[in-house]
């Protein structure tokens, strides 16, 4: 049975750790993130965590239940970071698109923390915030809840789809990454019209689109779609 967490008022320590730090849930999660960036989902263990705070591992589980319970901690803090700054401005596809861009960025910024969280579901305060938005925009926009429902849950699953593909490449060992970059220019720019005339064609085209991330365009995409729907009205779906 996993250990009860601590209560927020009881957590702090009371003596600050040997090298002076006085532990937190924020710092905890900071330097989970930095061990990801540097080592990998492999390198994130309790120990490893308790070396790099100076503290024995037990001690984490004052903040939380187990590893597992961390790894939430840290979905949760990717889409904080996509929340911090970002500001409604009453226009519903714009402020969708904002946030999606936002999600995304937050999220492959940390490739390995992306891996890790992109299909988990926190039922923590920033993700409960970013959900009450998007349901919230889309609602005051006038979308009828079915309606509403189908394109948060299109929104929120797009978003963190590409923001886990996306985050697979650049979690790849940089000669792998530039290797895959390579073969649009290498292999499929230098196919035959006669054996594949759509790819011959497409070439030049692909050899540059390929190499950026395709979610600001899938996103319209969808924006574009819930826009007819809206301006088409409930008897449209």
């Amino acid at each position: 049975m996993p250990k009860p967490v601590v209560p927020e008022e009881k957590r702090r320590r009371r003596r600050p750790t040997r090298s002076g730090t006085v532990l937190s849930e924020r710092l905890i999660v900071d330097t989970a993130l930095r061990m990801l960036r540097e080592h990998g989902s492999a390198g994130l263990t309790a120990r490893r965590l308790g070396l790099a705070l100076d503290c024995d591992p037990s001690t984490l589980y004052r903040y939380f239940r187990g590893m597992d319970d961390l790894t939430l901690a840290i979905g949760d803090a990717l889409i904080g970071r996509a929340l911090r700054g970002w500001r409604r401005t009453g226009q519903w596809r714009a402020d969708l698109r904002a946030l999606g861009l936002r999600i995304h960025a937050a999220y492959v910024a940390h490739p390995q923390a992306a891996l890790l969280t992109a299909n988990r579901v926190t039922g923590r305060a920033h993700e409960l915030a970013a959900d009450e938005a998007v349901l919230d925009i889309l609602r005051t926009a006038g979308f009828p809840l079915a309606d509403t429902v189908r394109v948060y849950q299109a929104f929120i699953d797009q978003t963190l789809a590409f923001a886990a593909l996306d985050a697979a490449s650049l979690a790849l060992p940089s000669d792998s990454l530039r290797a895959d970059e390579a073969k649009w220019s290498s292999t499929y720019a230098r196919l035959p019209a006669a054996t594949h005339p759509r790819i011959a064609e497409a070439a030049p085209l692909l050899a540059t689109r390929m190499l950026t991330s395709a979610y600001p365009a899938a996103l319209d995409l969808l924006l574009d779609s819930a826009a007819h729907q809206l301006s088409a009205g409930p008897e449209a779906g």
